[in-house]
């Protein structure tokens, strides 16, 4: 059922009364210009107090019953079967309002009698008192589509984004089991060469699952927590290769709190490692830097090696592979980010370019601490 609205009852005297003020003046006027005899002003101003306050007294009425019995498909006869007998009944109690009025203040009664008198009147005035009931009918109306129109819009809104965080946390959960199976892979390769490498390879591996299935259901975390998880993995690739991989972070320490991507940046560095690094026999570089650029958050991953051939660096750039990454990127930063693809001299480059954020709550919190 709809909810009636609110109406501000102060509001509607002050507007009764506003009109009571502007009919007396006019009607001052006419007399004046048309010459005729001037009438008891006081009784003009009450027959025009009863006139406007008659229709703000009964407007809330109205109101409730426009809006229990709306003008909708399917409802007309409803809504014909309770506001024809109600305008009617409010034109009665309009005319009949003025009339006791009228029959308080003259010390006489019509010439043409008070029956004769109230009937003319009324059909006067009845035209007046059908539109001031369905403009408040019509006014109600509005006012309840528009609530409906913003309820919509809300719900719609709601939903966009509880769809947006399933597809994020479905597309972040994608990203566990391909990393799990290369590392397993990994695992049962240095079983047969070296146990000791693949016990503390299952150690780090375990770590990672924790700190990975500990913010699952998070969207954003703190570079300084992705590092983290993104170091455990490093340690991982560390037993694997040995001297063939060195690693090298340099992180602007004013990014640590920016946020950014769970699980954002292992799949880019396992990519680095999988295909640049892992492939190579000479020892090769995995760099890793963030920084801050006004209001942006800037990371580069760059590997050192022969990059990749100009047709492979276009289907990069242009979306396939790393999908999902990239699919994270746009659903949380539409037409705000970059995620580009290049060749370095020698090796390749990944870069990432996100709006600069902090959490609010930490954010809060230093500045009271700083107080």
């Amino acid at each position: 059922m709809p909810t009636r609205p609110r109406i501000s009852f102060p509001v509607l005297l002050g507007i009764a009364t506003a009109f009571t003020v502007s009919s007396t003046i006019q009607a001052y006027w006419l007399e004046k210009f048309t010459g005729m005899e001037q009438p008891m002003w006081l009784h003009v101003f009450l027959l025009n107090l009863v006139y406007w306050y008659v229709p703000a007294l009964l407007a809330p009425i109205i109101v409730t019953l426009a809006s229990r019995y709306p003008f909708r498909r399917g409802h007309i006869s409803r809504f014909l079967l309770v506001h024809v007998p109600g305008v009617f009944v409010y034109s009665v109690i309009h005319t009949a309002a003025l009339f006791l009025t009228r029959f308080a203040l003259m010390h006489q009664g019509p010439r043409e009698g008070w029956w004769r008198f109230v009937r003319i009147e009324y059909l006067k005035q009845l035209d007046w008192m059908f539109m001031t009931y369905l403009f408040v009918v019509g006014v109600t109306h509005a006012l309840e589509f528009r609530r409906e129109s913003e309820r919509r819009a809300l719900d719609s809104a709601q939903l966009e984004t509880r769809l947006v965080e399933a597809q994020l946390q479905a597309l972040q959960r994608q990203l566990h089991p391909h990393f799990l199976f290369n590392t397993l892979n990994a695992i049962a390769g240095l079983m047969r060469s070296d146990v000791d490498a693949a016990d503390r390879m299952m150690d780090r591996l375990g770590d990672l699952l924790r700190m990975a299935l500990n913010t699952s259901n998070i969207q954003e975390v703190p570079l300084k927590e992705e590092l983290e998880m993104l170091q455990t993995y490093l340690d991982i690739e560390q037993v694997r290769l040995g001297d063939r991989m060195t690693v090298n972070i340099d992180i602007d320490p004013d990014t640590l709190d920016a946020q950014l991507p769970n699980f954002l940046l292992q799949p880019l560095v396992e990519n680095a490692v999988r295909h640049g690094i892992a492939p190579r026999i000479e020892p090769s570089l995995l760099a890793i830097s963030a920084s801050r650029q006004a209001n942006r958050l800037a990371i580069e991953i760059f590997n050192s090696g022969d990059g990749v051939p100009p047709h492979r660096l276009t289907l990069l750039n242009q979306g396939v592979g790393l999908a999902n990454t990239r699919a994270r990127l746009e659903h949380r930063y539409p037409n705000d980010h970059t995620l580009v693809f290049s060749n370095a001299s020698p090796g390749f480059r990944v870069t990432v370019n996100i709006p600069f954020a902090v959490d609010r709550s930490m954010a809060e919190s230093i500045s009271i601490g700083a107080a």
